[in-house]
């Protein structure tokens, strides 16, 4: 029987993937341009931002009601 993979690490690497993928990008970037630190700065930074938006937004892709409780009374204003 094969090793079953954490249930903890399993999402993670899901959500990482494409994260990591990006800052790999950076990195074999700027091993092949000799240190040219803008493009691999530019490709670390957004594999960061990347990062951040699957760990903050994605949790909540299914979460697809309103998001505050509606009052049935009420009634906009007309002029």
């Amino acid at each position: 029987m094969g090793a079953q993979p954490s249930p903890i690490i399993a999402p993670m690497l899901t959500r990482l993937g494409l994260p990591i993928l990006i800052a790999v990008v950076g990195a074999i970037y700027w091993w092949a341009s000799s240190g040219e630190p803008a493009g691999s700065a530019l490709l670390l930074i957004f594999a960061a931002a990347v990062a951040v938006f699957l760990w903050v937004l994605v949790p909540t892709s299914e979460n697809v009601g309103p998001t505050a409780p509606v009052d049935p009374d009420f009634e906009p204003k007309r002029r």
